[in-house]
This record gives C-alpha cells, structure tokens and sequence, in this order.
C-alpha cells in the first residue's frame, strides 16, 4: 500500500484539529516531558500579559514533567481559534470565548480559578469618582466604552443594568478592562463595564462602581481535545494544589488575577445560564 501523500496527511491532521500531536509523541519517544503551549484571552496588551502568565506557566512547569510556554492572543477571537486549531493546547478563556470554543472545536473545560473559594466573578459598570453619576440610568446619552467587541456578555451585562447599546451617545471598544478603567479617569469616556477585580484594583485611582451584576460563572482555564489524559490530568491537578497556603504561590495567584485564590473543578453545564444571557446578541 503506497504511503499517503504528506499534504494529505497534514490536511488530515488540521481536520481533526490535532497538529500538536506528533509533538507529544516525540516527547515521549524521547523520554523528554511534551511541549504545551498555554494562550489566553488579551486581558492586557501583550508585554503585561506575557508578565501577568509567566508565573502561572513557570509553577506548571515545575510542578509537571511539561514543557509549557506562553503565547498570547490579540483578541477574543483569535484565543478561541488557537485552542481550537491546536496553536496553544491550554487557555484562559472568559466564559463566551469557552462558549464559542466549545461549540466550533469540542474544547474541554478544565478548571475555573476561584475568588473567596468559589469560582465566579461579576462585570460592573465603572465610572470616575467624582462625575456625579450614581446609577447606570444616568449614563443614557454619554459616552460608554466595551471591550472585545465579540464579548457578548459585556452588552448582555449592560442590559441587565436597564441600558441597551444604543442608550450611549458614543461607544468604543477598547480591547482590555485596564483601557477601560484608564480611559475613564482620564474622563474619554463617562462609564464603561470591567470585571469586578479590575474595578476593585482601579478604586484607590478613582474608579467607582455604579452598577454590577449578579454572580456570573467564572472565567476558565479548558485544554484542546485532543490533548492525551495524562497531560490533561498534569495540568489539572497542578492548577487544583495552586493555593495561598505559601508566599510562592500566593504570588503567583495574585500576579495572574489579584482577586483569585485557588481553582477548582468545573463542568460545562455551569455555562449555560451565560448561554442564555447572550443568546439575544448572538446573530
């Protein structure tokens, strides 16, 4: 039987949405520990979030036979379609982009980070001390900045607060929750939606929250489904011993999100209520 041409074989492969494979075997066959490359949504611009995950990547790396590095992601989407292709094989993901991940790609969720012991977190409307603005209803006619632009939940959470992307008289979309809370104090925009924990570490600069959420299910760290069981397992059980019972790995947590204090298990299934809130901004 003749062998199959090389490109088949290569397109086969990126079909089944597993081209880091042949890296994993190799690793093994060299009796060296498998390369995994960790993404992640762009919480930041790219230099602080290679600074936000390198203490995140450097504890697995130790606390596995792994070789993990990191690769950020421009974007929401463009984290959603490196787990998937198989670019990274690890990412920290916000509940829409795992949303989207599992949908297109079968990722697999692997644990959630925790604040307080429990994994959720809430998106607030921010406004700059000072202003005069009280409630998310006197914000109507001014000037509001989002994020991604894919972030469904960030328009889905606006709404719940009583505003509809058209009640603002101007809106941006700035990337990452530090832009926003940045470009508020510096008064380019009136209010605009952080996580809870980006908000908390902006207060003692100015930030006021006016408005929040009820407890949403938390961001998520999911792997690509391909990745063999016993990494996957590695992983996990590195992320669920990672809490603030040392000076190491209090540092480590709190460079990753000052808010988070451990991880836990967690299924799909706790998704679905986010699924429902942003099924009516979903084209």
């Amino acid at each position: 039987m003749k062998p199959k041409p090389l490109l088949q074989i290569a397109l086969a492969a990126l079909c089944a949405g597993s081209l880091f494979l042949p890296a994993w075997a190799n690793a093994t066959q060299k009796g060296l520990g498998p390369d995994v490359t960790m993404g992640s949504v762009a919480m930041d611009i790219p230099v602080e979030m290679i600074k936000r995950m390198s203490a995140l990547t450097n504890y697995l790396a130790l606390s596995t036979n792994l070789n993990i590095r990191f690769r950020p992601s421009p974007s929401l989407g463009s984290a959603v379609e490196d787990l998937g292709t198989g670019q990274t094989q690890i990412a920290y993901l916000t509940p829409v982009a795992y949303i989207e991940a599992r949908k297109k790609y079968g990722v697999i969720p692997l644990v959630a980070p925790t604040t307080q012991g429990h994994p959720s977190f809430s998106l607030v409307i921010g406004v700059k001390a000072g202003s005069g603005f009280k409630t998310p209803a006197e914000l109507k006619g001014k000037r509001f900045a989002f994020g991604d632009e894919k972030a469904l939940l960030q328009r889905a959470a606006v709404a719940s607060m009583g505003l509809a992307v058209s009640d603002f008289s101007n809106i941006a979309y700035l990337k990452h929750y530090d832009n926003i809370a940045k470009a508020v104090l510096a008064g380019d925009f009136d209010g605009g939606i952080l996580k809870d924990s980006v908000a908390e570490g902006f207060k003692s600069k100015g930030i006021v929250v006016i408005g929040s959420t009820p407890p949403l299910p938390s961001y998520l760290i999911a792997v690509h489904p391909g990745m063999p069981v016993n990494v996957r397992n590695q992983l996990r059980d590195a992320l669920l011993a990672l809490k603030k019972t040392t000076p190491d790995n209090a540092a480590t947590l709190e460079a990753f999100d000052i808010a988070y204090d451990g991880f836990t298990l967690i299924e799909d299934s706790a998704y679905d209520p986010v699924r429902t809130l942003i099924q009516p901004f979903q084209k």
